[in-house]
């Protein structure tokens, strides 16, 4: 069965210094975006598909090229009129730049988190059922020690079908609860298995939002939103697992430190 694995790539980070966060060491001898494809290859995807902006593409295709450990590697390239707008069109728009490249079902992942390799194999073992696929963690082990954060939490049925995403903008470990929600609400780590079909839906969709935002400098169509739209809407029904692995991300400098120390005690 072919299977993509898309990466989105496109930006550079203005918290992480205006670098490639992809590119953060996080072994001696790997970046996290290696990491991450060492993670996920084994699940069996049979192409790579990199969504770069002008200040990536460059530099993913001198290190990646058209080919990566014999699986073909290819190139979507987001952008935006920088006259009109202030920044990209958010994450649905980075996905469906791949449009043209993706005739088979597939894995949508950001290149600067880490899912750990169980994360991969359920999402690819999910879509070969046909339908649409999600794997997060748990509430309180995605929420920082102290200070709040901005977190997509899912509402799912009796069966783990999502009924709804939500975005919850400053949660923290002491307001979930009065939020409404558990320890163990699941949490989304922004990863999903979606189908050709799903990605149409999603351009349609997109399409829209920017003839609805075309005056505005900085709306962002964001996929957790329009996927959850697409599942209220009867259009599309998505699995929804707790994946056993540790999530790692890097979003400030330092972060990548922390990611080091803690695949060495994963790895022990």
């Amino acid at each position: 069965m072919e299977i993509a694995l898309v990466y989105i790539v496109a930006g550079l980070s203005s918290r992480f210094g205006g670098k490639i966060k992809s590119f953060a060491k996080v072994t001696d001898n790997e970046t996290l975006i290696e990491y991450s494809l060492k993670q996920a290859l084994p699940a069996g995807f049979t192409k790579i598909i990199f969504v770069v902006g002008k200040h990536t593409e460059q530099p993913f295709r001198e290190k990646f090229g058209n080919n990566y450990k014999g699986i073909p590697v290819y190139y979507a390239f987001q952008e935006f009129d920088t006259e009109k707008r202030d920044k990209p069109w958010g994450t649905c728009d980075a996905l469906c730049c791949a449009l043209n490249l993706v005739n088979e079902p597939f894995v949508i992942a950001t290149g600067d988190d880490i899912y750990g390799k169980k994360s991969f194999e359920i999402l690819v073992n999910h879509l070969k059922t046909g339908e649409d696929v999600t794997v997060v963690r748990k509430l309180t082990d995605m929420l920082p020690e102290t200070g709040s954060v901005n977190r997509g939490v899912f509402e799912i049925d009796e069966e783990s079908y999502v009924k709804k995403g939500i975005e919850e903008v400053g949660i923290n470990r002491e307001n979930f609860k009065e939020r409404g929600f558990e320890e163990n609400s699941p949490m989304s780590i922004s990863i999903f298995g979606l189908h050709p079909k799903t990605l149409r839906l999603l351009n349609e969709k997109l399409e829209k939002f920017k003839e609805e935002n075309k005056d505005s400098r900085n709306a962002e169509c964001y996929l957790n939103v329009k996927l959850s739209e697409l599942i209220q809407e009867g259009k599309i029904k998505m699995k929804l697992y707790y994946t056993p692995e540790k999530w790692l991300g890097i979003t400030n400098p330092g972060d990548e430190l922390i990611v080091q120390e803690q695949l060495k005690l994963i790895k022990k």
